[in-house]
């Protein structure tokens, strides 16, 4: 019997791929999102003294990337038990939604860090989860294409986030600002009910049992509970002790390679945060506005060329392109400290020199887009060569999610470490041409 059209279109990959990336999308738009009306939030919903407004931001936003490096490898653990991501994402997708809601309300400051701190487990369990899916949908052959359509919807959602809860606040007011992370939120939850989940490894036991059809096999996921327990034909599998999953990963010298690669490209995203808006502003007197426009050079290029990067790495491997974008991003970031007062090699801080600050700093962002998603594809390699060997070496539910908590650890650590760096470079002013050269890691050679 063939699968009826209702049925067909909630197990397809379109509909996987488009719920996985929207809700990586939304994760990025509900974390950038906060920063430009913070401020009204403390001083305007609060009424907190203004002496307290820099503080309570720093606070606000730093607690996100401090709860994931705990909650990720727990969150791994927990979504690799179940053979079945619905429950798992629809429990981080709520809990999302409840965390915005305690944020948005502003009912008390303390009410608005506990909703940071359910934001930011929950959207640790999203972003791990909706990675976990389609790095499981796109097999050995479409990882990079797949990966790189993810990481433009993150752009995507970084991008966007700030400039419509700052438009929304000024033009429509609070609450209509609110409207939009919550009404994505509320897609997120649809489109996920309405997805049956059927994961690649099950499709092909079911395909050479041929026990079931699909339309059956619909019916039965949408009438098991959210959280399943393995069924009788997975009692023999479940029989056989799974591996400890870190402690088999972490014996291969790609897998630090790959963590290294995300440590460091996140040290260099949180830098330019915590340093180019201070630098603009006393080097060339740019305000607000401009200094935001800058940022989006950072990151379009990124967005634009992730799929073709996804699609060369798929061609011609990680090697060559991650080597090529380190090699070439490390004097592009020596060079932002050159246009100042001092007018070394003669651009200085006029015109020329606000002409090659922008040049280099979009130059940045088209050679870090050759980085910029390298660990997870080189851990997901990873991964994908262990199951060859023993497709349930780590269990029924296989290590994608614990693979991707790997990734969000990694990158949360180089969040915190960034702003680290620079305040110990601060110190030393005449080393700051060299600060970002020194990061060139030696993950060229995963």
């Amino acid at each position: 019997m063939s699968a009826s059209p209702s049925r067909s279109w909630r197990t397809s990959q379109t509909l996987l791929i488009f719920t996985s990336t929207l809700g990586l999308f939304t994760e990025n738009f509900l974390y950038a999102f906060v920063v430009p009306i913070l401020p009204y939030m403390i001083e305007q919903r609060l009424r907190l003294d203004p002496a307290y407004t820099q503080r309570f931001t720093a606070e606000l936003l730093v607690i996100l990337g401090l709860i994931s490096i705990p909650a990720a490898p727990i969150i791994g653990h927990l979504a690799d038990q179940t053979t079945s991501r619905k429950g798992p994402l629809l429990i981080s997708l709520l809990g999302c939604t409840i965390g915005t809601l305690l944020v948005a309300s502003t009912i008390s400051i303390w009410l608005v860090y506990a909703g940071r701190i359910l934001q930011g487990i929950a959207g640790t369990g999203a972003w791990i989860i909706a990675f976990a899916m389609l790095a499981e949908s796109a097999g050995t052959k479409h990882t990079g294409k797949i990966l790189g359509l993810a990481n433009s919807f993150v752009t995507g959602g970084i991008i966007t986030g700030p400039a419509v809860s700052g438009v929304l606040l000024e033009w429509l007011g609070y609450w209509a600002a609110w409207s939009v992370p919550l009404s994505l939120l509320f897609i997120d939850l649809v489109a996920r009910l309405a997805m049956v989940d059927v994961r690649p490894e099950e499709k092909a036991k079911t395909d050479v049992s041929g026990t079931a059809t699909p339309t059956q096999e619909s019916a039965q996921c949408e009438a098991s509970p959210l959280l399943q327990t393995p069924s009788t034909a997975d009692e023999g599998i479940a029989e056989k002790p799974a591996r400890n999953f870190y402690s088999v990963i972490l014996r291969y010298s790609g897998a630090w390679a790959a963590m290294c690669n995300v440590v460091a490209f996140g040290v260099i995203m949180s830098a330019f945060d915590a340093t180019l808006p201070l630098h603009l502003r006393d080097i060339f007197g740019w305000g607000p506005a401009s200094i935001g426009s800058l940022f989006l050079g950072l990151q379009i290029p990124a967005m634009l060329t992730a799929p073709l990067i996804g699609w060369l790495r798929d061609r011609i491997g990680l090697r060559w392109p991650t080597s090529i974008g380190w090699v070439f991003t490390a004097p592009l970031l020596w060079f932002t400290g050159v246009p100042d007062k001092s007018n070394f090699l003669g651009v200085g801080d006029g015109a020329t020199g606000e002409r090659a600050f922008v040049a280099t700093i979009v130059g940045i962002g088209l050679t870090m887009s050759l980085m910029r998603g390298a660990g997870a594809f080189q851990l997901t390699s990873l991964l994908y060569e262990l199951k060859a060997q023993d497709p349930y070496m780590f269990g029924p539910g296989g290590g994608s999610s614990r693979m991707f908590s790997l990734t969000e650890i990694s990158f949360n650590v180089g969040l915190l470490v960034g702003p680290i760096l620079l305040h110990i470079s601060c110190r030393f002013p005449a080393d700051r041409h060299h600060l970002f050269s020194l990061l060139l890691p030696p993950v060229t050679g995963a």
